[in-house]
């Protein structure tokens, strides 16, 4: 199990180690709600960064703005670079709900602007917590909102491994299903493209890697880590985990039975109008 590793030059001090070890032994001691009280400066930040370490434990740090969010989110990168520190916001630049006004007869239509980079970080936290356990997410309060099912998030991984049996058009298919889009041109995140027997995907949790499949007939030949803007494989690996491009995807169950039930409401509605 990845276990935390904290770099920091300084040692805690002053009041910081007891803090840590009061709060360390509340923690273990089930109590949920703990305070740790301090003026700006005062090291509350690193005093929470050795305790996350002593509980080697997924952490979820909370603020309430972006620009906090962003602070803390660069300050605990510091003190832990080889673990894995996420940041999740709301992707939103500019969001413009539906609504009238009687007044004026006034119809405005909802409009949205969303964040791509923001959204790669979304996408790359959730990969992180999938995968491994030493993580800490940064958030916003905008996390608390639906993101759609875990379970279905993580089923719908698509598993890929050298020598492994299988078609490019399975590949492909599976790719689609996941919401990536095949563009052969414009080679971007959640987009895939197809040379021949080699498949490039752009990973949605990606801004400059993507990875290539190489197949020999209707097994995997060659899995590489690719810049994917120049094209230049980087490394060979023996196995990728490609995750879905949208957080709001659901299994074809759920989808089968979903549309089921529209109809019946659909029809339900047309006899009664």
């Amino acid at each position: 199990m990845e276990k935390f590793e904290l770099k920091s030059e300084y040692l805690p001090t002053g009041d910081q180690p007891q803090a840590i070890e009061a709060l360390l032994e509340s923690v273990k001691n089930g109590n949920r709600e703990q305070t740790l009280v301090g003026v700006t400066g005062s090291g509350k930040t690193f005093t929470m960064a050795n305790i996350i370490a002593k509980l080697n434990r997924p952490t979820l740090v909370l603020a309430h703005n972006k620009t906090l969010a962003a602070q803390l989110c660069s300050e605990f990168k510091e003190f832990f670079p080889k673990n894995a520190v996420e940041y999740f916001v709301s992707y939103y630049d500019y969001y413009q709900p539906e609504s009238y006004i009687p007044s004026t007869d006034t119809y405005i239509e909802k409009d949205s602007s969303i964040n791509d980079e923001i959204d790669k970080l979304r996408h790359s936290a959730t990969c992180a917590l999938s995968e491994r356990r030493d993580v800490i997410i940064v958030a916003s309060v905008s996390c608390i909102y639906s993101l759609g099912s875990p379970i279905d998030y993580r089923s719908m991984v698509i598993s890929l491994r050298q020598g492994m049996q299988k078609s490019r058009d399975d590949l492909l298919k599976q790719l689609v299903s996941l919401q990536y889009e095949r563009n052969d041109i414009s080679f971007s995140r959640n987009k895939f493209r197809v040379r021949g027997d080699v498949v490039d995907i752009f990973p949605a949790y990606s801004s400059e890697n993507a990875y290539r499949i190489e197949f020999f007939g209707d097994e995997i030949d060659k899995i590489s880590l690719i810049n994917a803007m120049t094209g230049k494989v980087k490394e060979r690996t023996r196995h990728v985990a490609i995750f879905p491009a949208s957080h709001y995807i659901v299994g074809r169950e759920k989808l089968d039975v979903a549309i089921s039930d529209i109809e019946a409401e659909l029809l339900e509605r047309e006899k009664y109008f």
